[in-house]
């Protein structure tokens, strides 16, 4: 819903959950009011699209969109395929000269005769005056900055934070695998986007290569395997089935042509110019939209530099990616989480089904219950599936080209008011879209009784045009090198590298001859062999079972599972448990080692059967010492967090919940007090319908007594006298004014007790946006220990640990 606030001569006021998006604009006289159009976030959950030319202020209106989601603290995924959307990174909240130097057009400034200095403080002066006129100034930008943190990824590319897709092809959470149409929705467009990236366009019912992929990727991921790249080459040339349908695979694929289509995928892995996609941060949507820390971000995915079919097969993997993050969260009717694209043409067409289109439209049908919006913006209306697009709620049209593309924005209009079953007026709405101007828009809300039309603000980001990759690279240094720095510290320290390169040195080709009595494992390989490296195994303690943490007063009662690992260098720790590490999964264990490995040499005490015992009971008591069930609890809210929470996860749920409940207070208190407006409101009206009154019977009265004076004044010259009484109609007119004057001062106290009462609701929401602010909500960290009873040693085993050898010497574990 958008609510519009009183003119006033202050800064703009910040609302949790209203967008500033600009003021109204009145488009007979093509004046700019100060009434300013604030959006309700939570509209977003039915999403909504951005429509207008070139130079229509949509750049503009779409970045103040995400400039008000960050300061609301909603996180965002922009997809950005023109590069425009780096300017959200230019926010300089001194308005210092030297902070725009480097991004003002330096062929600008040579057309206007003057140096780039120059044309660098005007363009502070003008950023500085501005955002004033709008209400806004350097504070503003400050808390935008603070608010959330912003990072440009460029997929295939190391100008920004660069995006690895090798493992985009792990098996969907449980959410999506016990949903039949999601699941195979995710399969059909997963296999077309990997046939899009080799450039071939394949049908999903009649393609074999299509039928293919589907099937390998249904069958791993219904048994839950996870595959990335060279695990799906090794699968497509050997499938782990025998059968596509009633037919056999060699008559349906035979091995040689899928021996092709893997080396297909292989030349294009083995590309140079395809290893940048292979490394970076992973392509996770937790990780875009949140830090490690739980703070809200604005990723702003970069991928102007790829070619069409590599933007088309990001694209696909990215929504696929977003829906089963999506299904894996729980409902709200708040908004969580945006997705936001740029330039949607191409991936979502009228009647062509590219591999983004389907994903694209169950994101537009179904992420409302999850308080998922999607914006999507676009030059190009002819181009847009509009069908598609009636599930969109808000339109935000700017000036359109041709008379083309005002009429398939007319379909999508009607096709989202019938879908919303609102009113729609085309004769009034076309007559409006051929009336707008530069940054003047057409807001059409499906949650409002009409159309607003509004002039953009400001934004606060620099819009400097499209980024170049250098510029990126630029903006990017200093958060690249905290990922670098991050990235060292997790790295084995110098002693690490030094006793694993003596461990390696000295690895024996056999493996080493111990009792039967000793259980022995092998850690399953999960790095891919180096070009020209050796397998090595290295010794290693694990134990598994279980530990019991109980605390009734903060109704914890948790079995929990563990597994324990103690790597060996040259001998055991002393204590023999000092440094290991406990997690809360089993570890993925085989029977029998690589038969290419070598060993490192086994300390003589672990090969001895009766140390076990000692180890486990040390174990034992190494665990009841130093592990400790850990949850959060925030009292305001009376939540705590879930097993295997972690703080940053559970800051994440307790924001989306007070949101929520934010909202749940707001419409409790409008509720209180919509009667009370109500007869309030009823109490000025008759007031205001009585002074009407009065006032018409005193100028009636004082009329007559003018007339009455007048035929007095005649009387005197006349030498007759008037038989009307001056006094008795004076005294009439005097009485009626004091009986307006009366109803004056009722109407005033009651105006004065409704803008009391407006006064009030207002602190009372303005309290609730206080009180619920995420930051604002305090943690309380809980440990509690294991019950020395109830820690069970299921089994110790000896463990060996797969690492490779370099050519250069390095050693880097292989688990």
């Amino acid at each position: 819903m958008t609510s519009e606030k009183k003119p006033t001569n202050t800064l703009i006021t910040e609302k949790l959950g209203e967008f500033y998006l600009g003021r109204k604009h009145n488009l007979s006289t093509g004046e700019t009011s100060k009434t300013d159009v604030l959006y309700d976030s939570k509209d977003l959950t039915t999403h909504a699209v951005c429509v207008g030319m070139t130079g229509s202020g949509k750049t503009g209106l779409c970045l103040s969109l995400l400039e008000e989601a960050g300061l609301d603290g909603v996180p965002a995924i922009a997809i950005d395929p023109k590069g425009d959307l780096g300017n959200l990174l230019l926010t300089f909240p001194d308005f210092k000269p030297s902070d725009y130097e480097p991004w003002v057009d330096a062929s600008d400034a040579q057309r206007k005769d003057i140096t780039r200095e120059q044309l660098a403080e005007n363009t502070a002066e003008l950023w500085k005056n501005g955002l004033a006129k709008w209400a806004q100034d350097g504070e503003r930008i400050r808390r935008y900055n603070s608010a959330v943190e912003k990072v440009i990824y460029t997929p295939g590319s190391s100008a920004g934070v660069p995006l690895t897709i090798l493992k985009s092809f792990n098996a969907p959470p449980q959410a999506v695998l016990d949903d039949g149409d999601a699941f195979r929705d995710r399969v059909q467009s997963a296999a077309s986007g990997i046939l899009a990236l080799l450039g071939i366009d394949a049908d999903p019912v009649k393609s074999r290569e299509h039928i293919l992929l589907s099937n390998v990727l249904s069958h791993a991921w219904q048994e839950g395997r996870d595959l990335d790249l060279p695990a799906l080459i090794q699968e497509i040339q050997q499938p782990p089935f025998k059968r596509v349908g009633v037919v056999d695979l060699e008559s349906f694929f035979p091995a040689d042509d899928r021996l092709d289509l893997g080396m297909q995928l292989n030349n294009l892995l083995a590309s140079p110019s395809f290893a940048s996609w292979l490394e970076g941060e992973p392509l996770d949507i937790q990780k875009l939209l949140y830090t490690d820390e739980g703070r809200p971000k604005l990723s702003i995915l970069s991928i102007a530099h790829l070619n069409d079919s590599e933007r088309m097969f990001f694209v696909t993997i990215l929504l696929n990616e977003m829906l089963s993050w999506m299904r894996s969260q729980p409902g709200t009717g708040s908004l969580r989480a945006l997705l936001y694209m740029d330039e949607v043409y191409g991936y979502f067409p009228p009647t062509a089904n590219p591999p983004s289109k389907k994903p694209m439209l169950t994101l537009l049908k179904q992420a409302r219950a999850f308080g998922v919006g999607c914006v999507l913006a676009t030059q190009n209306p002819v181009d847009l599936d509009y069908k598609g697009l009636s599930n969109a709620g808000t339109w935000l049209l700017g000036r359109l080209q041709t008379e083309r593309d005002k009429s398939r924005v007319m379909e999508g209009l009607e096709g989202a008011s019938a879908q919303a079953g609102a009113k729609f007026d085309r004769g009034k709405m076309e007559a409006t879209l051929a009336a707008l101007g530069s940054r003047v828009f057409l807001m059409n809300n499906v949650h409002d009784n009409a159309a607003v039309v509004f002039h953009t603000r400001w934004a606060m980001s620099y819009l400097s045009g499209p980024l170049t990759r250098n510029q990126i690279s630029k903006l990017m240094a200093d958060t690249k090198a905290k990922l670098a720095k991050l990235a060292a510290a997790a790295a084995p320290s110098e002693e690490e590298q030094r006793q694993a390169i003596k461990a390696a040195e000295r690895a024996k080709s056999s493996r080493p001859v111990i009792t039967a009595d000793i259980q022995q494992q092998f850690y399953e390989i999960a790095e891919r062999r180096p070009q020209g490296g050796a397998l090595i195994y290295r010794p290693g303690l694990l134990g598994l079972g279980q530990m019991h943490f109980v605390k009734s007063s903060v109704d914890v009662d948790q079995w929990r599972d563990y597994a324990t690992l103690q790597t060996v260098h040259d001998e055991l720790p002393r204590p023999p448990w000092d440094g290991s590490m406990v997690f809360y999964q089993r570890p993925r264990l085989e029977d029998e080692p690589q038969a290419d490995a070598a060993f490192d040499d086994l300390p003589s005490e672990m090969s001895q059967e009766k140390n076990y015992k000692g180890w486990e009971r040390d174990l034992k008591d190494h665990l009841y010492q130093s592990e400790r069930y850990t949850i959060f609890e925030c009292e305001p809210l009376d939540v705590r967090s879930e097993s295997d929470e972690s703080e940053a996860d559970f800051r994440i749920r307790i924001t989306q919940q007070a949101r929520d409940q934010r909202e749940e207070e707001k419409e409790k208190v409008r509720e209180k007090f919509s009667s009370k407006l109500k007869r309030q409101q009823a109490r000025v009206d008759k007031a205001r319908s009585y002074l009407e009154e009065q006032r018409s019977q005193s100028w009636a009265k004082m009329f007559q007594f003018v007339i009455v004076l007048i035929e007095w004044i005649a009387s005197l010259f006349g030498g007759s006298k008037s038989r009307r009484s001056i006094s008795s109609s004076g005294s009439q007119a005097s009485r009626e004014r004091s009986q307006a004057n009366r109803a004056e001062a009722k109407l005033m106290d009651a105006e004065d007790e409704l803008e009391e009462l407006e006064h009030d609701q207002q602190v009372a929401l303005e309290d609730l946006d206080i009180e619920y602010q995420p930051n604002r909500l305090p943690l309380e960290k809980i440990e509690i220990g294991p019950r020395k009873s109830d820690i069970a040693v299921d089994r110790l085993t000896l463990v060996w640990l797969p690492f490779w050898k370099h050519v250069d010497g390095r050693v880097t574990a292989a688990y």
